[in-house]
């Protein structure tokens, strides 16, 4: 029974004993990998099942980990599947000698992956207050919260237009460029919803693309907004309302241009105008 419990060979085919290790490990739900996509040698997704009593609202993280010896080394992962999903996605980079990302970059499918019990996080839609334009920015995989705040129908039910807006260093990095492009548009339960409603805006800063550049230079130059039929006052905290999940720089400079607007950052205990969330893994 011990051999079950320990960690899981990556990139062999193996068994795993998943009754033995939920026992190993009561205070995670122990799921099963379920696909892997490699999306460029420094980001890949996977989706692993999802627990019958799992309960998340778009937007929120959760802690992920393998099982191994000793403790867990266990990380933030934004969820990256809407909250109705029936299995759940996550967005990683791949850190060499990350002490989880480095083995997670590994796993296959039928492999065994811990997942935290108490999802949580500011990327909710009930921490802004009503509005009629939703700014999700992301950079990297910052993306991640936004493929699941953007496919919930009660974001379309709240917000008259949709904005992805995705940042990256090199166009190989556009992970779900395909998706935002016309899969969503597909999508049996929003994809009617989102026609007309979602716009995807994507940037590279490192490489020749269409839209170059980093969000606060296309606010200083005014491109996003001429782009997107706005204002060239730009944004207006009466009906703009963002959401920012990436980079620290980004972050942090973006979360300024937005009050420099007069917008307020927002919580789950007093809803405002933008969110932001500093959840990392490694």
């Amino acid at each position: 029974m011990q051999e079950a419990t320990g960690p899981p060979k990556f990139g062999m085919q193996m068994t795993v004993d998943f009754d033995a290790l939920q026992q190993a490990y009561p205070a995670f739900f122990v799921e099963k990998v379920l696909s892997v996509h490699h999306w460029t040698d420094r980001l890949f997704s996977f989706t692993i099942t999802r627990p019958a009593s799992f309960r998340f609202r778009s937007g929120e993280f959760v802690m992920i980990g393998l099982p191994g010896e000793g403790k867990p080394v266990m990380r933030a992962y934004s969820i990256a599947s809407p909250n109705w999903a029936e299995e759940i996605e996550f967005f990683s980079i791949k850190v060499p000698d990350g002490p989880l990302t480095s083995r997670l970059q590994k796993i296959q499918a039928g492999d065994a992956v811990l997942m935290g019990r108490k999802p949580t996080g500011t990327l909710v839609l009930d921490a802004l207050k009503p509005g009629r334009r939703l700014f999700l920015f992301g950079t990297g995989t910052g993306l991640a919260p936004f493929l699941s705040v953007a496919r919930d129908p009660d974001a379309y039910e709240r917000f008259d237009q949709i904005i992805v807006a995705h940042g990256v260093r090199e166009v190989a990095e556009l992970a779900y460029r395909d998706f935002w492009t016309s899969g969503v548009f597909e999508d049996e339960l929003i994809g009617e919803l989102a026609t007309g409603k979602l716009v995807y805006y994507p940037c590279v800063t490192r490489e020749p693309f269409e839209r170059q550049g980093r969000f606060p230079d296309l606010f200083k130059s005014g491109q996003l907004f001429h782009e997107l039929g706005m204002p060239d006052s730009g944004f207006d905290p009466a009906v703009d309302r963002a959401m920012l999940c990436g980079s620290m720089a980004m972050i942090k400079d973006v979360a300024a241009a937005l009050e420099s607007y007069g917008m307020k950052e927002g919580s789950n205990a007093e809803p405002g105008d933008f969110v932001l969330e500093r959840a990392f893994v490694g």
